[in-house]
């Protein structure tokens, strides 16, 4: 559906924005993983380092900005963003292995693997995604507890065989074979789109959002998690490596399935935009409360890293 004109968005600093939320969702999470020794202060060390170890924190912030455009103030929803980043970080170290694409940076770092050593690399991802679970089960106030078993349900669904893990044997699988442009699109919605869309929901769930909140911020979700996966594909082959903390020209290596692959970096980029402005359209109704969202999807394409 195309809105009759686009909503005036209101101005914003984005940067103080997403610097002001990423540091409650840090906060958050040094909070939920004390430094311990017990039973294994390397288990512990390892998670740590992974796990605080920056980044964009984009799921975390997509929940508490979709409750935020329902009207809530964004803090005691905590938990639940910190499960979606448990998990994230989770997926990068498992990822990051030899068996997976076999990464030695990461935000500027050594990969988890490399820092520590792969069995320590797989158990601190083992404990990050069982940890997720710990904090999405956490009592909210004001959410009715089957609701929070429904988005315990909905996190297990985005972040497994049907979602991101899904996804992740797609795109291994696909390597070295020519996709359509619906299968790779297939790739990317399991991939990367499921979990940022599982976080757009949570977010109108836990926001108490009517049906059609819920399915516009999902379409919302939906649309910037293939234009976030798209302009990745990008960035491998035009990124400066330096910005990225990890190293380009990866996909071209192991001739995976990209969107600048089968379309052109042209085409890629028209697509990209193309999906922003689904994804603008989806929050028509929203009054400037979602603005944070309108211009989060704007970042989407003139991100760097």
């Amino acid at each position: 559906m195309r809105p009759s004109a686009t909503p005036a968005m209101e101005p914003l600093d984005l940067e103080q924005y997403l610097s002001h939320h990423r540091a409650l969702v840090e906060e958050a999470l040094a909070q939920r993983l004390p430094w311990q020794a017990a039973p294994s202060e390397r288990l512990n060390a390892a998670m740590r380092y992974s796990l605080l170890g920056g980044g964009k924190r984009l799921r975390p912030i997509l929940v508490l900005a979709c409750t935020e455009a329902l009207g809530h103030r964004p803090e005691r929803f905590l938990p639940f963003a910190c499960a979606m980043e448990c998990i994230h970080t989770y997926s990068l170290i498992h990822d990051d292995l030899p068996a997976m694409d076999d990464d030695a940076l990461r935000r500027g770092r050594p990969t988890c693997h490399k820092q520590f050593d792969e069995a320590t690399a797989i158990l601190a991802g083992d404990a990050l995604l069982t940890l997720a679970f710990e904090l999405a089960a956490q009592p909210i106030a004001g959410v009715d507890p089957l609701e929070s078993l429904g988005l315990i349900q909905l996190l297990a669904q985005g972040a497994g065989m049907g979602g991101m893990v899904g996804g992740q044997m797609l795109d291994m699988l696909s390597e070295k074979k020519q996709l359509s442009l619906e299968e790779l699109k297939t790739v990317h919605a399991c991939k990367t789109g499921a979990l940022i869309r599982v976080a757009c929901v949570a977010g109108a769930r836990l926001g108490g959002g009517t049906p059609e909140q819920r399915e516009r911020l999902a379409n919302y979700g939906a649309a910037i998690g293939l234009a976030f996966q798209i302009t990745d594909d990008i960035l491998d082959e035009t990124g400066d490596s330096r910005l990225l903390g990890k190293a380009t020209g990866q996909d071209q290596q192991s001739a995976k399935a990209t969107y600048p692959r089968l379309l052109g970096l042209h085409n890629a980029r028209q697509e990209a935009e193309h999906q922003v402005a689904q994804a603008i359209s989806s929050l028509e109704p929203f009054t400037s409360q979602a603005d944070p969202l309108r211009h989060l999807a704007r970042f989407v394409l003139t991100r760097t890293h």
